[in-house]
């Protein structure tokens, strides 16, 4: 597509250009495009970096599993206010028979 481009139609579409924008706004133009080419490498270069696995941070067993020589994982103990204490049955003393329904 772009293989018969020659130097007479650089410079004329350099020429529309300068007609269209005017030679007062191509700098301000060309330091826009620049800092908008500067940004997008940017954004490129940290979508690769977040796409390479880092390689310093030790590898995560799988859920369930305890590594060899770990403490055994005990949760915590939580004590809720919904929760009715459970009080010990009273055995029925000797003298006394429980009632006959």
């Amino acid at each position: 597509m772009f293989r018969n481009i020659s130097a007479w139609h650089v410079i004329i579409v350099l020429l529309v250009v300068v007609l269209l924008f005017g030679a007062k706004r191509l700098p301000d133009l060309a330091k826009s495009v620049g800092q908008s080419m500067k940004i997008f490498k940017n954004e490129v270069k940290d979508l690769r970096d977040d796409e390479t696995p880092a390689t310093t941070t030790a590898p995560v067993p799988p859920a369930g599993v305890t590594p060899v020589g770990a403490p055994p994982v005990v949760p915590p103990v939580v004590e809720s206010q919904y929760v009715t204490p459970v009080r010990p049955v009273e055995e029925p003393s000797e003298g006394h028979a429980p009632p006959k329904a």
